[in-house]
């Protein structure tokens, strides 16, 4: 159990600081960034694939069309997750890209009400309601809809729902994902480099290498993640999740100076409350869970 603490310990404070290594990019354009950042990866995955000679297995496994059609949505979905945030980080919204992962998981708890007939524990709609108040009062805030946020929060959200009734293991499925995007992503790329507007190789090294290494960064903590998963409790790695947006939420604000006014501050105070409470009735039951357990 311990390890899998330290790999979702390291995951989540990769994710949590991405927005420096997106921001040392930022001449970049997003979609650009996008594209390195789905073909580098595949091209990290491949390798892990081809070292452990595990691509007879990938496709015997992958190569159904239930299977295919599962993750091409997964990968559509964490594409405009991954392009929002990278808009979002260069344009200068760190702190409201925060909002949409701290905000998150209460949206895939109602996707899971919603979308599979979940039922919520009666207490659990007190901080489903307190968060909804938080985003409409950031909103008012802003004078205008925290559309990063939201956009973020629910197309992981919905990533999740989709890799819910995902048979493949984390390292097959990101790879197969990567896989689906490789061509429109090597397609727009090849298009920047004829029309003289591409990156890669044409600015500087650093530039180049931070482009190949977007790659790296991307698949280390999904993996790590992907081990997490499997060695400890989710109610535990649900309270260290929170540790991406606080992280993040702190670069925008301490780092990156972005404006947090006091009407923000409340509305984010709401949205924090509401998580606190979640938290809170989540551990309460799961321990209640384990008292049956062991009293049965």
């Amino acid at each position: 159990m311990k390890k899998g603490v330290w790999f979702a310990l390291t995951a989540y404070v990769i994710w949590g600081l991405f927005p420096v290594y997106w921001k040392w990019l930022h001449q970049v354009p997003a979609v650009q960034l996008l594209g390195h950042r789905v073909v580098w990866s595949f091209v990290i995955l491949a390798f892990a694939i081809g070292l452990t000679r595990q691509w007879r297995a990938l496709r015997a496994a992958a190569f159904r069309g239930r299977v295919l059609l599962i993750y091409l949505v997964a990968a559509v979905l964490i594409s405009i997750n991954w392009l929002t945030y990278l808009f979002a980080v260069n344009s200068g919204f760190v702190v409201e890209a925060s909002l949409g992962y701290f905000i998150n998981p209460l949206i895939s708890v109602l996707l899971g009400v919603v979308v599979l007939r979940e039922r919520l524990r009666p207490l659990q709609w007190v901080p489903m309601g307190l968060a909804a108040v938080g985003v409409i009062y950031v909103s008012l805030a802003y004078g205008s809809v925290p559309w990063y946020a939201i956009i973020l929060a629910l197309s992981f959200g919905l990533y999740g729902l989709v890799k819910k009734t995902a048979p493949l293991s984390s390292l097959y499925g990101m790879t197969l994902e990567t896989a689906l995007m490789l061509v429109p992503a090597l397609v727009y790329l090849l298009y920047t480099e004829a029309s003289h507007q591409g990156a890669f190789l044409h600015t500087n090294l650093t530039i180049t290498m931070l482009l190949v290494g977007g790659g790296l960064v991307t698949t280390v903590p999904l993996l790590l993640f992907g081990s997490a998963v499997q060695r400890i409790p989710l109610a535990l790695l649900g309270v260290l999740q929170y540790i991406n947006p606080t992280l993040q939420f702190l670069l925008g604000t301490l780092v990156y100076h972005e404006p947090f006014s006091a009407s923000r501050f409340i509305g984010f105070s709401i949205v924090w409350v509401a998580l606190i409470l979640y938290g809170i009735e989540g551990l309460v039951a799961f321990r209640s869970r384990q008292a049956a357990a062991v009293a049965n």
